[in-house]
């Protein structure tokens, strides 16, 4: 038995199918088909009931099951450490950025590190910071990027950044003459806000709710890009960070919201319950410094 092979079973458990396992992995499904037979006699039992239309994990199958997520976790782990011993030479670190976010200073961060480590490379992902907080619980990435508060027994986390939200409208709309609107005045409109993956949508109605109204909410969306498009036909107000503002239209118009002011805080986070990779260390590190 090799960790390939457990590796294979892994993989068929996960979509109870041999051909989707086969797709994901790049190979034939007579191959890891053939694999798991060559492990089902070694192990000397049945690891799949293949009497049924769906595949599923037999007794023994859900007891091997356990132990070999076990094994390929240490074999991760293996590999990260011999990483480490490369001296950063490579690595590879995946972060999760909301797509409400101005990323272009973290991003000259991050090619400033590149410059220094040329041979650690990157995969980023877009979600809401619920999304984002859910994946690195998950150790689905490494680091992201989330509006606080977070969940402090779970996550370490530094500061990024924080900014103030503004309404953003149509430029005929009757406010749109105004340097500063009381959120209260938007009581009658009807919004259009980022979906409840997003961190922003609790926060903006949480804001409304203070001043003793709850947003009729017409449209939601995961692109601030389509927001605004949609608020330049006239379908509503919505609310977005200060720095997205500064990449709005002219089709738009963004004034200061107060009474309350809406601010959001941006932290970079990270599983303190899971080990993290020498390249995700030094990023961390390298970020953390140039941000103060």
């Amino acid at each position: 038995m090799d960790i390939k092979h457990l590796q294979y079973f892994l993989e068929v458990a996960k979509y109870n199918s041999f051909s989707l396992a086969a797709e994901h992995l790049y190979i034939t499904q007579p191959t890891i088909s053939k694999m798991i037979k060559n492990l089902e006699k070694e192990l000397g039992v049945s690891l799949f009931d293949r009497s049924k239309k769906k595949l599923t994990l037999t007794d023994a199958g859900q007891i091997i099951l356990e132990q070999a997520k076990l094994i390929d976790l240490a074999f991760h782990n293996l590999e990260t450490e011999l990483d480490n011993l490369l001296e950063l030479k490579k690595g590879h670190i995946r972060i999760g950025i909301p797509p409400i976010f101005d990323a272009q200073f973290l991003l000259q961060l991050i090619g400033r590190f590149h410059e220094k480590y040329p041979g650690i490379t990157f995969e980023f992902g877009e979600d809401g910071s619920k999304k984002i907080e859910e994946d690195v619980h998950n150790n689905h990435l490494d680091v992201g990027v989330i509006v606080l508060p977070t969940n402090n027994e779970l996550f370490l986390h530094f500061p990024l950044m924080e900014e103030d939200l503004k309404l953003i409208i149509h430029p005929s709309h009757p406010l749109a003459q105004k340097t500063e609107v009381h959120l209260v005045e938007l009581a009658s409109e009807p919004f259009i806000l980022f979906n409840k993956d997003f961190a922003l949508h609790d926060r903006i109605i949480s804001s409304c709710n203070s001043v003793g109204f709850n947003p009729h909410v017409i449209s939601k969306s995961s692109q601030w890009s389509f927001i605004e498009e949609m608020v330049s036909w006239n379908l509503g107000v919505s609310l977005l960070p200060e720095s997205i503002c500064r990449h709005l239209s002219k089709n738009v118009k963004a004034i200061s919201i107060k009474n309350p002011s809406i601010r959001w805080e941006l932290a970079i986070i990270w599983n303190k319950n899971q080990y993290l990779s020498y390249a995700a260390k030094e990023w961390l590190q390298f970020t953390k410094k140039h941000l103060s």
